[in-house]
């Protein structure tokens, strides 16, 4: 069994060329586009999406996904605004020819997550209609302080909103850092709705992120659940081992090398290969 082995690009450096060295040096062929040369993906210009593009062709590279910051922000902000963004993020995805867009569930910003699930369901409605429209899957990452964080929640959301242009981003570092055992609580229930998946580790005690294998998120286990039932898609590097921040993270290429190594010995001893 072979599964597609991507990464966060800037988690490595903010060039992408040495994003995409160093990626290729670890065995990988795919780059999850965050950013680049300081910018957000977002924000990222028309020459410089256009650079970017020939670069990755030239390097022989493909994108597995834009990790867009869309649904990271206040339930405050009119619908309207994400659904821009949303238009933005398409057209990224079109440029470098990929069908998927990772995404997040709005901040409770100290909210009863309750009080929020309606504002919630309708905005996601909204951009999972558009997201339809242009045949694009929406990937919702599973993070700390937005509605989206739990293991219920999240699977509330995507069978509530039942599309499968709506699937899900497993992520199981930020499943511990809410008090969740990722493998024993989530595992079952999200499997269904499971398209894509990041690698990261956390220690329950305190949140800390660690390489894969090294904390409280189950990895082995998920891995190799993962394997029984077949999964053939992409695992994402997204280590965040020397900051972490409200969009993203930074680990530099020798932590992005560790936590690249940390994995390949889980997916070594399961008999997975990653290219």
């Amino acid at each position: 069994m072979t599964w597609v082995l991507s990464g966060f690009g800037d988690e490595i450096d903010s060039d992408p060329v040495v994003q995409l060295s160093v990626l290729e040096a670890l065995g990988a062929r795919h780059l999850e586009l965050r950013g680049a040369w300081g910018a957000g993906v977002l924000d990222l210009d028309t020459d410089q999406r256009g650079e970017l593009r020939k670069l990755v062709d030239e390097r022989g590279f493909a994108v597995s996904a834009i990790a867009s910051p869309l649904g990271k922000v206040s339930l405050d902000l009119p619908v309207e605004s994400e659904l821009a963004r949303l238009r933005v993020a398409i057209d990224l995805a079109h440029v470098f020819a990929t069908p998927y867009i990772r995404m997040f569930s709005f901040y409770q910003e100290g909210r009863d997550p309750a009080d929020m699930r309606d504002a919630v369901l309708a905005r996601l409605r909204a951009m999972t209609e558009l997201a339809a429209k242009a045949d694009i899957v929406l990937l919702h990452e599973n993070e700390k302080d937005i509605y989206g964080d739990t293991p219920a929640r999240v699977l509330d959301l995507i069978e509530s909103i039942g599309s499968e242009h709506l699937r899900v981003a497993w992520d199981s570092a930020n499943f511990v850092q809410v008090g969740s055992r990722p493998f024993t609580d989530a595992y079952a229930a999200l499997r269904p709705h499971l398209e894509y998946v990041q690698i990261k580790d956390a220690i329950a005690a305190d949140g800390r992120v660690v390489p894969a294998g090294e904390g409280d998120g189950e990895l082995k286990e998920t891995l190799t659940a993962l394997r029984d039932d077949g999964y053939q898609g992409f695992v994402s590097l997204e280590p965040h081992l020397s900051a972490a921040h409200a969009l993203g993270g930074f680990s530099g290429p020798a932590a992005f090398g560790q936590a690249a190594r940390a994995l390949r010995r889980i997916t070594d001893e399961l008999g997975v290969e990653l290219s």
